[in-house]
């Protein structure tokens, strides 16, 4: 919670406890209503400077003055009638009041969710002057500057790596779990998270065009996307309010006055006052107005608890209608956890080889290294690993227990001349080679979700003509995965951008 809703929540407790506390105090008169008037102000000022400030503006007809008129009426009817009952008027005000607090947790938990998809912003950039690295807002980078990433630092601007070679964590653009090694010339995109090397990188886009920026655009401007049902109730509640206002006014003056022309002695004015209080009370707009956009609001901060990005409640409305729908891959139809799902060996034993490429790789933080690690299931001696050698794009060598051993990729093989044997398993294939001699590979994948077909079996079901798969993964992958969980159609190596564009 935030100040203003403890606070909130202070005035409704300190109300309730006043109110039960008048209950059993036997005073009269004035002072009884005195005592009453600090419980209502308590409560109630906010809605009263509210309805002050709507009068002064113009904007007379809304929930502010009819839960004024409403409740300091009924403080009127009960000085006039001596009745000293003017718990009715704070009691409609504190429910109110509750009801208000309600919606501001509500939303404040949504906003919530919300922002959470905003840590992607990028603080700074790094621009290197006379030997030393100064940090810059990122909206006053020249197009064309050259900026430096640091290990564990999120790329600032789109551009093209000059110098250096790292690894990037692209998860929260691509949804790909796995990072992907960049090197002088390649492409990179604001948001990644820079994993190991440095990189100097010149920029290509200015911030405001920048791939973060768009991103954080869709999620920003998500709430201006109104539902046909929030267009409605906003144009009815112009004309309803009023409409309410004029009849509870109605009420209070036509009946008496027929009741005059009709000769009654006694056209009881302060019943149909308090009748038109009545009125006006049941029939404030306030829980037509806010329910219909905040359970939009709610539903889209829910969303976006659970990673998903809805771009506003016209969208979420269309629900109803869908018949196709589109998922991304990583953490929504696979787990994003990489898992060793294969050895396949010739020149040595499934644990041997797995021992040899788990110490080989001890070093490195890479989702694949760690896997393997897991997939070893022992503790890594370290004293039995020396040399440790990476190459970029490729993969690693090192001295395991004076062995020569290599483990990377079909390139790494190659570049040393080493035979091996292809494999047509879906996953990263990682191919070993101890002196030279190739001992077999690892396939590495991620692992798909447990009740991922299920799921696309019930929304084909429930009336979804077509699913469709978005993923930044490779198209071998993907279309492998798709077909492992029932999707109708894939399309592969995309970005965030390109995926909007396919929608």
């Amino acid at each position: 919670m935030n100040d203003k809703q403890k606070r909130m929540l202070w005035r409704i407790g300190i109300t309730a406890v006043w109110l039960m506390a008048l209950q059993f105090i036997p005073v009269q008169g004035w002072l009884h209503l005195a005592l009453y008037l600090v419980a209502y102000g308590i409560i109630g000022y906010d809605i009263l400077r509210k309805a002050g400030k709507g009068i002064v503006n113009g904007r007379i007809f809304d929930e502010n003055f009819l839960m004024t008129i409403a409740t300091l009426g009924a403080f009127a009817l009960a000085i006039y009638e001596q009745s000293g009952d003017y718990l009715e008027g704070i009691a409609v005000m504190l429910f109110y009041q509750i009801g208000e607090w309600f919606q501001s947790y509500a939303v404040g938990r949504s906003r919530k969710n919300i922002g959470a998809l905003m840590d992607i912003r990028p603080d700074y950039a790094n621009i290197e002057r006379d030997g030393k690295l100064e940090k810059v807002d990122p909206d006053d980078v020249a197009l064309g500057t050259t900026i430096v990433v640091q290990p564990g630092e999120r790329v600032p601007l789109d551009g093209v790596v000059l110098r250096g070679t790292s690894s990037l964590n692209t998860s929260a653009l691509t949804g790909e779990s796995l990072p992907r090694d960049v090197q002088q010339g390649d492409e990179v995109i604001s948001g990644c998270i820079n994993m190991t090397g440095v990189l100097y990188v010149k920029t290509t886009k200015e911030s405001e065009e920048s791939t973060v920026s768009k991103i954080l655009e869709l999620v920003e401007d998500s709430s201006s996307h109104k539902s046909q049902s929030e267009n409605f109730i906003t144009k009815f509640a112009k004309v309803y309010t009023p409409a309410v206002c004029l009849g509870a006014l109605a009420l209070a003056i036509i009946p008496p006055v027929i009741q005059l022309m009709y000769g009654h002695a006694d056209p009881q004015w302060e019943n149909w006052i308090y009748r038109a209080l009545i009125f006006l009370v049941i029939s404030c707009p306030c829980a037509l107005v806010i329910s219909i956009p905040l359970s939009f609001f709610a539903g889209i901060g829910g969303a976006s608890r659970e990673g998903i990005l809805i771009k506003g409640s016209n969208y979420m409305e269309t629900l109803a209608q869908t018949r196709y729908i589109a998922f991304d891959k990583t953490g929504t139809l696979t787990k994003g956890n990489f898992e060793v799902n294969g050895v396949h060996h010739n020149q040595m034993e499934k644990e041997e080889l797995l021992a040899y490429a788990a110490m080989a790789e001890c070093a490195s933080s890479h989702p694949i290294s760690k896997s393997l690690q897991q997939a070893y299931g022992k503790p890594i001696d370290r004293n039995r690993v020396r040399n440790i050698h990476e190459i970029s794009g490729h993969g690693v060598k090192a001295a395991v227990d004076g062995h020569i051993v290599a483990v990377g990729n079909d390139k790494l093989m190659k570049q040393m001349k080493i035979s091996y044997v292809p494999c047509h398993s879906m996953g990263t294939i990682l191919h070993v080679a101890v002196d030279g001699r190739y001992a077999g590979h690892i396939v590495i994948s991620d692992v798909i979700k447990p009740h991922a077909r299920q799921a696309i079996a019930a929304l084909k079901r429930n009336g979804i003509k077509q699913t469709v798969m978005l993923t930044g993964d490779t198209r071998r992958t993907a279309e492998n995965i798709a077909k492992d969980v029932g999707v109708d159609q894939v399309y592969s190596e995309l970005l965030t951008a390109d995926k909007l564009n396919k929608v």
